[in-house]
C-alpha cells in the first residue's frame, strides 16, 4: 500500500488538458449521507467530500476506489487513524496538507492533478468539510482550460464555500 505525503511547496510538471464535459457534473458527496457503495458514484474519476468515518471508508473500498487523498493538515483531528484503516482496506492514502488559505494555490492544484493522474480508478478527495477540496478542484479546472466562471461553478459543485474569495483571487493572478 502506498502512503505518500506531499509537501505543499513541491512543484509538479504535468500536461494540462481541457476540462471534459463530465466536470460540469456535481462531484461533492455529503459523506454523512452515504449509506451504501451505490451512493458513491465518481465524476471524472473522483468524489469530493468532508471527513469520512471508518464505515464510509469501508464503503469507499467496497465501491472499488483506489485511493483517498486527504487535504487536512497534520494537526487536524480526523477522529480516527485514517492511514491505518486505509492500509487495512488496501487503499492508497495520500496526504496533501492544505493548512491555510495560502495553500490554496495553482502549485497545489498542479500537485493534486498530478496525484490524480496516477490512478485509473476512482479516488476520494476530502478535507474537513469539502471546502478546501472544492477550492483546489476549481483551480485545477482552470489549469485544465476552464474559464473562471466554469472553474468556480465546478469548485462549488465539489464543495467550495467560504474559500471562494481566495479562489477568485488566485484565478485573477
Amino acid at each position: 500500500m502506498l502512503r505518500r505525503v506531499v509537501s505543499s511547496t513541491l512543484l509538479a510538471v504535468i500536461f494540462m488538458s481541457a476540462v471534459n464535459a463530465e466536470d460540469s457534473m456535481k462531484t461533492y458527496v455529503d459523506i454523512n449521507a452515504v449509506n451504501s457503495s451505490d451512493d458513491l458514484r465518481p465524476v471524472d474519476g473522483l468524489i469530493a467530500a468532508g471527513q469520512p468515518n471508518q464505515r464510509q471508508l469501508e464503503l469507499v473500498a467496497q465501491a472499488g476506489f483506489q485511493a483517498v487523498i486527504d487535504l487536512r493538515g497534520e494537526n487536524e483531528d480526523r477522529g480516527l487513524d485514517e492511514a491505518a484503516i486505509l492500509e487495512e482496506l488496501g487503499l492508497d492514502y495520500v496526504v496533501l496538507p492544505l493548512s491555510s488559505p495560502d495553500a490554496i494555490n495553482m502549485d497545489n492544484a498542479r500537485l493534486l492533478d498530478d496525484i490524480l493522474s496516477d490512478y485509473n480508478g476512482p479516488v476520494l478527495v476530502h478535507c474537513g468539510s469539502g471546502n478546501r477540496v472544492g477550492a483546489l478542484l476549481a483551480l485545477r479546472a482552470s489549469l485544465r482550460g476552464a474559464d473562471d466562471a466554469a472553474a468556480l461553478a465546478f469548485g462549488k459543485s465539489a464543495g467550495l464555500t467560504g474559500l471562494e474569495p481566495v479562489v477568485r483571487k488566485r484565478l485573477e493572478e
